[in-house]
């Protein structure tokens, strides 16, 4: 078992090392999330890409405090990471919870709060017009609707024809984004359990190469 100051040292900064690789593995699968889903402004998802972030900034203290064996540094590591748990596994749990109904009222509620560049941008990719066949967004995206109907109904001589809503091609995307960030989440917020076990178990030992004072300096040395 690892359980000397030198082997717990090295565990306690390969850990922070990989953490680092996490969070940016974090903020990527957030910036994922974001551009699949496209126009839902996901506060849960934003919530992922915060954590990363975090994330990031907490393992660089780690690193700092591993190395030096600093009391201080070690003691707000343990106390933010463990803080960082427990949001990181509430978010990531929401992320898993969250049934198609409400990715769907998340969905609905991003588009309507995004501006209309963005609703154009959308139905051009996806060919198609409007979030659900009752929310055709008003007046501003209309405009963008005339020149993507003209694409999907390209030799029909329907006069009524024009592209389906965009809610069916968004909403496997939606649910995937919502997976993925709920399952990394819970995955890597477990091992942030035994980071704060093993700086507790780092910072409570002692280091074999200090020297007191008494050591290097000799006992007639007038202070």
């Amino acid at each position: 078992m690892c359980g000397g100051f030198t082997c717990s040292k090295n565990a306690l900064i390969a850990l922070n090392i990989l953490y680092v690789m996490v969070g940016f593995l974090l903020i990527g699968v957030g910036v994922y999330a974001r551009a699949a889903s496209i126009v839902t402004n996901l506060p849960i998802v934003g919530g992922i890409l915060a954590c990363g972030i975090i994330l990031i900034l907490i393992s660089i203290l780690g690193l700092a405090g591993a190395v030096k064996h600093h009391q201080v540094m070690l003691f707000f590591y343990m106390i933010i990471l463990f803080l960082l748990f427990l949001i990181q596994f509430s978010i990531a749990s929401s992320c898993l919870a969250v049934n198609s109904e409400q990715q769907q009222e998340f969905a609905e509620e991003g588009w309507n709060t995004v501006p209309a560049s963005m609703h154009k941008q959308v139905q051009d990719t996806f060919l198609c017009c409007g979030f659900n066949s009752t929310n055709t967004t008003g007046t501003s995206a209309e405009a963008s609707c005339d020149l993507v109907n003209k694409q999907c109904c390209a030799g029909s001589f329907d006069s009524n024809c024009q592209c389906p809503p965009c809610l069916p091609k968004l909403e496997d995307k939606i649910n995937y984004a919502f997976k993925l960030c709920g399952g990394l989440g819970i995955f890597f917020s477990f091992t942030e359990v035994l980071a704060v076990f093993l700086a507790r178990r780092y910072r409570n030992q002692n280091d074999p190469d200090y020297l007191p004072a008494r050591a290097v300096f000799p006992r007639n040395y007038i202070y």
